[in-house]
């Protein structure tokens, strides 16, 4: 029986953690949710500044805070409708099932799973996993990542896909995690197809609908048997981050891509 197999889900809040919660308890049941903790703003965005300069990142500030909450509002009925189409369950995890660690990184986490004994781990929105924990159990850890692998690595890969025009690429993949950003051999990946009312907010939702049934059948492979990785699509591998509010404006009136 596959719920006699003990799964992990290894996330931070949010509504995508509980949606995946949701799906997976049904159909495999879950043992424990250990919940990191977010890393602060300001040590976030600095370490951001570090890595891509301050203009870049103030650019991203600037997206985040002004044009966000405006398509949250557009995008609104879309969502609810993505919801309602693919059945998502956004029920809230009970607290009984989930434990809280500072970091995925961090050595009580380590011990926790080792301590759990799962016969997977699942994977979503944390920070990159060190070493020491995807070491602390011999079992695989399972991320759904937003783009196609190994050309839209980091983060929104299907809007990247549509400000490339590159509908053929603007999809989902589940992954095995290791300890670079989305280069775990792939299990499975498939495109979105987004409508007029999508949007820059609606596209993680989509994406994340689109890849729940690769996830099951990517844990039932692991609970089956090996896992054999997808060759990956061909194309040059890039790791992607936020658009800039100046940028994000310029493609929308010039590419229409919202």
């Amino acid at each position: 029986m596959l719920k006699d197999r003990r799964l992990v889900l290894l996330a931070t809040r949010g509504e995508s953690t509980t949606i995946v919660y949701n799906f997976l308890a049904e159909r495999f049941g879950v043992t424990r949710v250990i919940l990191e903790i977010r890393v602060p703003r300001l040590q976030f965005l600095r370490r951001r500044v570090k890595k891509l300069g301050l203009l870049t990142v103030a650019g991203q500030v600037g997206f985040v805070s002004l044009i966000k909450p405006i398509l949250r509002r557009e995008s609104y009925s879309r969502m609810a409708e993505i919801k309602q189409n693919f059945r998502l369950n956004d029920t809230p995890i009970p607290e009984s099932m989930i434990t809280r660690v500072a970091s995925v990184n961090a050595p009580e986490t380590a011990t926790l799973l080792h301590d759990l004994l799962p016969d997977v781990v699942v994977i979503n929105g944390t920070r990159i996993i060190s070493k020491r924990t995807l070491e602390s159990v011999s079992v695989p850890f399972i991320n759904i990542h937003a783009g196609i692998t190994p050309l839209y690595r980091g983060v929104h890969g299907g809007y990247w896909a549509l400000i490339e025009r590159n509908r053929g690429a603007c999809g989902v993949t589940v992954h095995r995690v290791d300890t670079g950003i989305d280069t775990g051999g792939i299990l499975g990946q498939k495109l979105i197809e987004p409508v007029r009312e999508d949007n820059f907010v609606s596209y993680p939702l989509l994406q994340l609908a689109t890849a729940l049934p690769l996830l099951k059948d990517a844990i039932e492979g692991v609970f089956n048997g090996p896992a054999t990785p997808l060759l990956p699509p061909k194309g040059a591998s890039r790791l992607w981050s936020h658009p800039t509010l100046w940028g994000y404006l310029h493609k929308r009136l010039v590419q229409g891509v919202k």
